[in-house]
């Protein structure tokens, strides 16, 4: 079923994916669009029934102040702008605390959308949308074992059957026996066509030395895709495959940057990409926030555990192993990082806590074992809770268990001699340290 859709046109506004949850909340689809899109553009989104324009202190590009095109007053659909004033648009609301209590009214009696946003729909539409670009070719799917590709992975199967050959690639910056998961899951549980690749000194060599997070992620990006496509070649003999599946969501777009906002921080699967890829990319979720990605999951009928297995970044360990990555502070952070896990399972906050893990710096601080001074790492726990990711707020942990994980991690992970806890909401940091 076609679900109707709200268009949001951005225009510098920092609140964009807000209003565009807002407007899922009230069950109608709503996706953000550059400002300058074009005339032909618009018309190719056949179910959007409105438009609304949303300034904000990013609408300066060059040094001038951007605006929308004249072809959008011609295009047909009701207009709704906010902070924003434009010409002679009929709807003029200065800013969103006025325009707020006039959304519903404009979604529903002007545009006449209907309120059919739902997972159900959206599973129906994606495998549509799936088998309409691939037909009948194979895709290789970029499976981590994580929520994002995990859920991609079930929508594929749906879609294309046995023509998806995931492809694991243990980068030697997965967590504690990861990749062991990730087998007996999908190719021992599910029976998925799996292919498992040890790239660990492939990539860890790449990056000797690398300490510019940007640049890490960029290398990690490069190579996950050098590998796939040597993956393709060799699997699909005389017939190359073409696609590439990858769990991208909506804030993995966001944050690594748009025409007017800057990149926080390159996603090794957006910013990451490179120029020459030979592949066509196939990315079913990537205009879903995190909790839509579960509900998805839980959809396609993904077992729990699955659905709500704590997130990790496409770099994996390789952006909290801070700086240059050494080979001593990546087994510190794996250990330590499972150290929390276990612990945190144990109290009863995986359930209760969104995302906790730790991170190592590339410093060293004095320290005392045995009567003998020590000159070791430090590792940070961090735990936030969230909806969406682009927000997110501290866990408050109790001062016996954060004592009883500091000397679990002190006396068990070797090379440290001091642990953090990070008290920094998003914003002003950010979820990953790097």
């Amino acid at each position: 079923m076609k679900q109707d859709m709200i268009i949001i046109l951005d225009l510098g506004s920092t609140e964009n994916t807000s209003l565009a949850r807002e407007i899922r909340a009230l069950g109608v689809y709503s996706e953000i669009y550059p400002h300058d899109i074009s005339a032909s553009e618009l018309r190719a989104l056949t179910n959007a029934k409105g438009i609304i324009i949303y300034g904000g202190p990013n609408n300066i590009i060059d040094g001038e102040p951007i605006s929308v095109g004249a072809h959008l007053a011609e295009s047909g659909y009701p207009i709704m702008a906010i902070a924003y004033r434009p010409g002679n648009w009929n709807a003029e609301y200065p800013d969103w605390e006025t325009a707020a209590p006039h959304l519903k009214d404009f979604i529903f009696d002007t545009c006449k959308a209907t309120a059919n946003w739902n997972m159900k729909n959206f599973v129906a539409d994606q495998i549509e949308l799936i088998r309409s670009q691939v037909g009948d070719k194979k895709v290789l799917l970029a499976l981590s074992g994580g929520v994002d590709s995990s859920v991609v992975a079930a929508l594929l199967i749906k879609a294309i059957g046995s023509n998806l050959v995931c492809v694991h690639v243990n980068n030697g910056l997965m967590r504690k026996d990861e990749s062991e998961y990730v087998i007996e899951v999908f190719e021992k549980q599910l029976a998925a066509n799996l292919v498992y690749v040890d790239a660990t000194e492939r990539i860890l060599t790449k990056l000797e030395g690398i300490a510019e997070p940007e640049e890490k992620r960029k290398i990690i990006g490069i190579e996950f895709i050098r590998i796939f496509e040597e993956e393709a070649r060799r699997l699909g003999g005389t017939c190359a495959i073409s696609f590439l599946a990858q769990g991208t969501i909506y804030p993995d777009i966001v944050e690594s940057g748009t025409k007017t906002a800057t990149v926080i921080k390159s996603h090794h699967n957006v910013g990451g990409l490179p120029a020459d890829m030979q592949f066509d990319l196939v990315e079913p979720i990537r205009q879903l926030f995190k909790d839509e990605v579960r509900a998805c999951g839980l959809e396609l009928g993904l077992p729990d555990e699955m659905v709500f297995r704590q997130p990790f970044p496409g770099p994996g360990l390789g952006v909290r192993c801070l700086g240059a990555i050494t080979r001593d502070r990546l087994y510190a952070v794996r250990e330590s990082d499972a150290i929390l896990r276990e612990e945190f399972k144990r109290a009863g906050l995986d359930k209760k806590v969104w995302q906790y893990f730790t991170a190592i710096p590339d410093f060293k601080s004095v320290g005392v074992r045995n009567h003998t001074r020590t000159y070791e790492y430090t590792v940070i726990i961090r735990a936030i809770n969230t909806i969406d990711a682009m927000t997110a707020s501290i866990e408050e942990i109790e001062w016996p268990l954060l004592q009883k994980i500091t000397a679990r991690i002190l006396y068990e992970v070797k090379n440290v001699n001091r642990v953090c806890y990070d008290l920094s909401p998003k914003p002003v940091a950010t979820i990953e340290w790097e």
